[in-house]
């Protein structure tokens, strides 16, 4: 019923009367930190009557009925969505939309905010994206593709070092190997095509160049047509301070993020975010969702690293803690097409998330160990505590990940951003827990200059 509305543009005006599309029913897909967020952002609308959450974790059950359905299970999760006739399916993970859930339920006569298994593919394959903005000359790092090991090996032995190997399908973010020596881009190849580290993700690799410069996370609505951008972030990938060691899911995120400038800003969406939309029509992938771009600056270069299709997991956290629009309205009107005159209210004060994990990620990491200190985060809107991986066991939170929570806080600056987060950080505990003490730092020298 709600689309008849957005299809006579009450959203894009926003000259909607609230009465007439309340009530709503969103089922949430995903159970990780950023499902959380979008959880607890989705909750504030006084547009939902009900949110469910597949499958969830013990912090989305505060404030959503989580239903023991895996994001994995395509079939189940149809049959809810038709059964339980929900009016908007949020796809979190990346996984399901690769897999093609949002073809699935819109198949089915659902509303789905998610992109479909061909858009997808921006995510889902390393080498499309990248062969992708080769055709469409949009800036990325130089590289070659390849699906034996032999020519992986035989092309990097004549390239610079250092290098990066990517398996090219999906890896949880761990599928990116920075090789600074001959002997560790042959090993990457070894872990990623024949080790097979990485699964099926590793049947395919990416070999590129190395950029050097800072690292941007740049997100978007996207309704097929039309792109209304997020603000900024930054998030940290490397599991040891300093942005050392091997790649995680993510160790931190803020926002905004400063070196993104107003001039850069609008070089981003003119240079890389729209013509990828443009580039995604003309090859009959129009896109729907959040488009993600994982961009390097140096100086005045600008290059994509990655494209992702759906937020990011952590930089979700302080975004959503900072947008004070409602989110629902958003959602709604990229899946229908309707983001036309659309505008996002964003608190201007800074937001830093840092993640605790267990001890051991990215690599074994032992689980089910008790968390302490949940309790003592205190009571008001500028910290929140979001879970990530973690289960109930007999009524305690327990771990059940690798990164299992993510704290985010907010301040005046950067700094008072960052010392509210670590406040509520060491108030939590289990047996090895690991964070970094560094998050934010570029900003925060940026902020002392």
């Amino acid at each position: 019923m709600f689309f008849q509305y957005l299809s006579k543009g009450y959203v894009a005006s926003c000259s909607f009367t609230v009465e007439i599309i309340m009530n709503l029913k969103i089922l949430l897909v995903g159970g990780g930190g950023r499902e959380h967020a979008l959880a607890w952002k989705i909750a504030q609308s006084p547009w939902v009557e009900k949110l469910y959450c597949a499958p969830g974790n013990p912090g989305i059950a505060g404030i959503a009925e989580c239903v023991d359905i895996a994001a994995g299970d395509l079939e189940a999760l149809e049959v809810f969505a038709v059964e339980k006739k929900i009016d908007l399916t949020v796809i979190g993970p990346e996984a399901p939309l690769v897999a093609g859930l949002a073809d699935r339920l819109r198949a089915a006569g659902q509303a789905v905010f998610g992109p479909s298994a061909s858009a997808a593919a921006i995510e889902g394959s390393k080498a499309f994206m990248k062969d992708l903005l080769q055709r469409h000359h949009i800036p990325t790092a130089g590289y070659q593709v390849f699906s034996q090991p032999k020519a992986a090996l035989a092309y990097i032995r004549k390239q610079k070092i250092p290098i990066v190997v990517k398996a090219s399908g999906l890896a949880s973010g761990k599928g990116a190997m920075v090789c600074h020596s001959l002997k560790e881009a042959e090993e990457a190849v070894h872990r990623a095509m024949i080790a097979r580290e990485f699964g099926a993700a590793g049947q395919e690799v990416v070999v590129e160049e190395f950029l050097t410069g800072e690292e941007v996370s740049f997100m978007a609505f996207a309704d097929g047509e039309r792109l209304l951008p997020l603000a900024s972030a930054q998030d940290h990938k490397a599991i040891g301070e300093g942005d050392t060691g091997p790649n995680t899911g993510g160790m931190g995120a803020y926002s905004p993020a400063p070196i993104v400038t107003p001039g850069l800003h609008e070089r981003i969406m003119s240079e890389i975010m729209e013509p990828v939309m443009r580039a995604m029509t003309m090859e009959g992938r129009p896109y729907r969702g959040l488009l993600y771009a994982g961009l390097m600056i140096d100086g005045d270069l600008l290059k994509v690293l990655e494209f992702n299709a759906r937020f990011g997991d952590p930089e979700t956290q302080p975004l959503l803690m900072r947008m004070r629009s409602d989110i629902v309205p958003h959602l709604l009107a990229s899946a229908s097409g309707t983001l036309a005159g659309m505008t996002i209210d964003w608190d201007p004060r800074p937001a830093v998330c840092v993640v605790m994990a267990a001890g051991g990620y990215p690599g074994s990491y032992a689980g089910n160990l008790p968390i302490t200190g949940l309790q003592s985060v205190p009571p008001h809107g500028d910290v929140q505590v979001f879970h990530a991986g973690t289960r109930f066991d007999g009524g305690q939170v327990v771990t059940a990940g690798g990164r299992v929570l993510g704290v985010t806080g907010m301040g005046e600056t950067i700094t008072r951003a960052r010392d509210v987060t670590y406040d509520v950080v060491h108030r939590i505990h289990w047996q090895d827990v690991y964070f970094r003490r560094d998050i934010a730092h570029r900003a925060i020298a940026r902020e002392v200059s």
